[in-house]
């Protein structure tokens, strides 16, 4: 292979570009966005204050080990072109009624906050630990960056899901060891992070747990975007080639081989592969029309479950915020009826939960002086469960959320906003191409895990590949990263 493609500059596709570029192949990354990054996305807001800097998401970056790998490949360090900073605490979660709960990987600290909401779970978490850390080596060293291809990989890899009872929802498995409600959702929520319910996704995700607690939980100095400006840089030294704002409108194919791809401004390219980081219904429905196999692909894809959507709030706010840390989660009332009507009833909830982060927290130069940057996210049904006119919901969800910010952590909240937006489910579609509006494409549930997720490559088009969120194993920035390295050992001869 002397030439390939990678649709879609996310941090998946820039991932495996890098890795395709370090080994020799001359690599084009084409996005249809004015910026990398995919859901990495940010924007700059001016205002008379200043200007403020809103990333889109992801914000947490855990295993940096894997992001610094694609330097390795070169002889360069990651720390030339980003600085990675420890969060801490990793969390601070917080219920209606006052509690609350700062969650790291200080043993003892974290033990006295368990002890403070129930002393026999400190016991109960330990052996949830030692559970955690059994599946991270399973399913994330041994399996997260290996392809799977073929029917018997998955059958290969049964043993050792069935030893940890693969089947049982990470919140049944979580409550087998500890009794508190509270501190049950507290290490439950992780796969919410990677678009799946705690309630149904498989207890092999506990291994985000462990993920944190090892590597701990880092911020990229001027926000994920400077992570993604790190990695072009890194890729465009290598020689590659990243066409921003051009969409690719097909990939061309003849037989069961792909020969290029043609993008909506008019460039061609004649390529050896094609790797696809875009979303993988849009890639097999839309990218691929002249291929049959690839048609019958994304009617297969269409039937399967996705992640719900997110509504996601941007506001910059005049003072600072000292006792607010860099990421919050702001439980509601309900935890299982909640997630219920968001994964499976459609039901735009009157109670929610939040994710709130609050970058300026670690990074004042997100905001101007004397001011902080914040984003408020809350999970939503996609838009094939609830189908409604955002136009008129975003508006109101976008005060309720602010409202409910103001009455928990800053009363006068609403004198103080400088400027605000929101995202929402229709703009992951229009933005992202995404189907349903998903924010994280395929649901991580054990029957879409692994072999019965989008196969890294294509089973009927030998040079066509897939990495990212759709593919193995999963979304979240450790999920591509790692399927980046699968999608590369398959490319590069490596793989099976």
């Amino acid at each position: 292979m002397k030439r390939a493609a990678v649709v879609g500059a996310g941090i998946g596709g820039l991932a495996l570009a890098i890795r395709l570029q370090s080994a020799g192949v001359d690599t084009v990354v084409l996005e249809a966005r004015d910026k990398p990054g995919g859901r990495a996305y940010y924007w700059e807001k001016p205002t008379e204050a200043g200007t403020f800097t809103f990333d889109a998401g992801p914000t947490v970056i855990t295993a940096p080990d894997v992001l610094e790998e694609l330097w390795q490949l070169s002889g360069r360090r990651m720390a030339d072109d980003v600085k990675l900073k420890p969060v801490t605490p990793f969390y601070q979660l917080s219920w209606p009624d006052g509690t609350r709960f700062n969650y790291s990987n200080d043993d003892h600290a974290l033990a006295a906050e368990i002890a403070r909401l129930e002393p026999q779970d400190v016991a109960g978490y330990g052996r949830f630990l030692e559970y955690a850390a059994g599946v991270y080596e399973e399913g994330y060293v041994k399996l997260g960056h290996v392809a799977f291809q073929d029917v018997m990989s998955m059958v290969r890899a049964a043993p050792a899901l069935a030893k940890y009872g693969a089947w049982r929802s990470v919140y049944a498995k979580v409550a087998s060891f500890i009794r508190n409600e509270k501190l049950r959702q507290a290490f439950s929520f992780h796969t919410l992070l990677v678009g799946g319910n705690p309630m149904t996704a498989s207890s092999i995700y506990a291994l985000i747990h462990q993920l944190e607690r090892k590597g701990g939980v880092w911020w990229a100095e001027g926000g994920t975007n400077q992570l993604v400006a790190a990695m072009v840089r890194q890729f465009e030294r290598l020689g590659g080639t990243l066409r921003l704002g051009d969409p690719v409108a097909r990939i061309d194919t003849l037989g069961d081989l792909v020969t290029g791809v043609r993008t909506m401004g008019g460039y061609e390219a004649q390529v050896d592969a094609v790797a696809c980081n875009a979303d993988v219904v849009h890639s097999y429905r839309d990218l691929l029309k002249g291929s049959r196999s690839s048609q019958r692909a994304a009617q297969s894809l269409q039937r399967k479950r996705f992640s719900p959507s997110l509504f996601v709030v941007h506001f910059g706010v005049r003072g600072t915020f000292p006792d607010i840390p860099h990421h919050s989660i702001l439980f509601g009332p309900r935890y299982q009826g909640l997630l219920a009507d968001i994964f499976d009833n459609g039901v735009l909830s009157e109670d929610f939960s939040l994710y709130l982060h609050h970058p300026s927290a670690s990074d004042p130069a997100m905001a101007p002086e004397g001011h902080s940057t914040f984003y408020a996210l809350c999970p939503v049904p996609h838009l094939g469960k609830f189908p409604a006119d955002w136009d008129e919901i975003a508006p109101v969800l976008e005060e309720r959320i602010l409202a409910e910010v103001q009455r928990r952590l800053i009363p006068d909240l609403k004198d103080r906003i400088v400027t605000r937006f929101s995202y929402a489910p229709p703009n992951f579609r229009e933005d992202l191409a995404a189907h349903l509006g998903s924010a994280f494409s395929l649901e991580p549930i054990l029957t879409q895990s692994a072999w019965f997720r989008t196969h890294n490559r294509d089973d009927a088009i030998h040079n066509l590949f897939f990495v990212g969120a759709g593919t193995h194993p999963g979304a979240g920035i450790p999920g591509v990263v790692g399927s980046a390295k699968a999608t590369a050992a398959l490319m590069l001869g490596d793989g099976k």
